[in-house]
């Protein structure tokens, strides 16, 4: 008996080996020679180019890269923009300088602007992304046509919307450590990943269409190879945890700031706030949907679309 549970023991571990290197192979396949590199003056940075029309820069969020990026403007791509996505600080093959701060970051992007020929274009920012992208409309504000924040994980109060005890910091820290050990939790417990990392309620999965459901598995999997992406989630959670020193109320580009109520990280009041300190900025804020805005991707994309076009300038 004893001996058969060996062997079926080390048979699970080899099946879990197996499994964990194919899906990581599969994640270093997904955004190979999908990008581009840009020499800057904090060094290189990546980003990737979807689809044609007026220009938008899409900003991602914590755990993401310029696929997150894509991910979250495939909408956009196909209602007839065109989308630029870079890899932030510290995410996959961009740059981690000794100043990794969203300031920094903001003129970094300008840089892209340049290089890239566009004399303005919106910006919009995802969640930890939602700092740089006002960050960009405050630095460059000649270069900004439209400011979009999307569930905007910013510090407005003094409180962290994520403050972990001492035991799942400890359980975060392994897990973000390891793409081996967040592979088993992307494998074994995606619910719990699901609610931990994208502050949605899992429940939402059974009510939204099936596509949805599709964005959300995407979304997941893209937090892979974690191990790339160390860097820029140490820096998220610090910038997260740390009250905010943008100067929102001085933003003069039309924005608009998306949320959703049950975000389980808070960013429905954070965006309710900073509706109050930016000018004429316009709110939305949907009734669920969590931090990855489940259910809504259509609802989002076209209020993205129509805002965009109605505040165009002549």
């Amino acid at each position: 008996m004893l001996a058969g549970l060996g062997g079926i023991g080390l048979g699970l571990g080899a099946w879990a080996t197996g499994a964990c290197r194919a899906t990581l192979a599969a994640a270093e396949a997904r955004i190979a020679r999908r990008s581009n590199i840009l020499q800057t003056s904090a060094g290189p940075l990546e980003y990737a180019i979807a689809g044609r029309g007026p220009p938008l820069m899409m900003i991602h969020g914590t755990g993401g890269g310029f696929d997150q990026g894509l991910l979250f403007a495939q909408g956009l791509v196909e209602a007839g923009f065109q989308i630029i996505a870079p890899s932030r600080f510290g995410y996959l093959r961009s740059a981690f300088p000794e100043d990794a701060s969203p300031t920094h970051q903001a003129d970094i992007l300008a840089e892209l602007v340049d290089h890239l020929g566009l004399d303005r274009i919106a910006v919009a920012g995802g969640s930890a992304g939602a700092l740089t992208a006002a960050e960009f409309a405050l630095r460059h504000p000649e270069r900004c046509s439209h400011l979009i924040l999307i569930v905007p994980a910013v510090n407005l109060t003094g409180q962290d919307p994520v403050e972990f005890t001492a035991f799942q910091q400890m359980a975060v820290e392994r897990v973000l450590n390891s793409d081996v050990w967040f592979w088993a939790l992307w494998r074994f417990a995606p619910d719990m990943l699901l609610r931990t990392l994208l502050a949605t309620d899992p429940a939402l999965l059974v009510r939204v269409a099936p596509e949805e459901r599709h964005r959300a598995d995407l979304i997941r999997e893209g937090l892979m190879p974690i191990s790339r992406k160390t860097d820029g989630l140490r820096t998220d959670g610090f910038w997260a945890g740390t009250p905010t020193q943008t100067a929102f109320e001085k933003l003069t580009r039309p924005t608009l700031i998306l949320s959703c109520a049950d975000d389980l990280f808070g960013t429905a009041d954070t965006a309710r706030l900073l509706a109050d300190r930016i000018p004429a900025a316009r709110l939305v804020v949907y009734p669920d949907g969590g931090h990855i805005w489940l259910g809504h991707d259509a609802d989002l994309t076209m209020e993205i679309g129509e805002f965009i076009t109605a505040t165009a300038r002549p």
